[in-house]
């Protein structure tokens, strides 16, 4: 409610400023170095609050200790990788099993595309999508993801090649 005043305030410099040129030399250069103090005021304020924000030693917030799979104990089946609308976009289609001891809740995967004519790769790019999962010890999953790459000037790889890697499982305890 206090907000009220300042901007009954605002308004009735306005109309002054508007209603009188003798107001409005006076008022213009009075508001600007009220408004500059305004700004360097909070920015004082903000960067004293981060200092003191940094300083304290809060204990951390509790969190449960996720158990660490090793990348290893998710096996990917049956992977395909299909060109897709954009031509810069890949369709990657494929089958996860967990065969770790713990339940999983995702992944993430990491594809590197490379063009290799003639057994002479370059590297195209790569991209890492979070892949949800929910599985249990010993079931496993079909799912579906995109991957994005720069396509210099349209122009496709002619003998694309693809290797992946998992790089982060998350995961909690059956």
């Amino acid at each position: 409610m206090i907000w009220i005043f300042p901007a009954v305030a605002g308004l009735l410099i306005v109309y002054f400023a508007m209603r009188s040129s003798r107001f409005q030399r006076f008022a213009e250069p009075t508001l600007s170095i009220l408004v500059a103090f305004g700004l360097l005021s909070a920015f004082f304020v903000w960067i004293r609050e981060d200092n003191s924000a940094n300083t304290r030693n809060d204990p951390p917030p509790f969190s449960r200790a996720q158990p660490v799979i090793p990348p290893e104990d998710i096996v990917l089946e049956g992977l395909t990788f299909a060109r897709n609308r954009p031509d810069t976009s890949y369709r990657v289609t494929g089958t996860v099993v967990n065969s770790s001891d713990f339940n999983i809740n995702y992944f993430r995967l990491a594809v590197t595309l490379e063009d290799c004519p003639a057994n002479t790769c370059k590297s195209v790019g790569d991209d890492t999508a979070l892949i949800l999962a929910r599985l249990a010890p010993g079931q496993s999953q079909n799912f579906e993801t995109f991957f994005t790459f720069p396509s210099p000037f349209g122009v496709e790889p002619s003998t694309p090649k693809w290797s992946y890697r998992i790089t982060e499982v998350n995961g909690r305890a059956p």
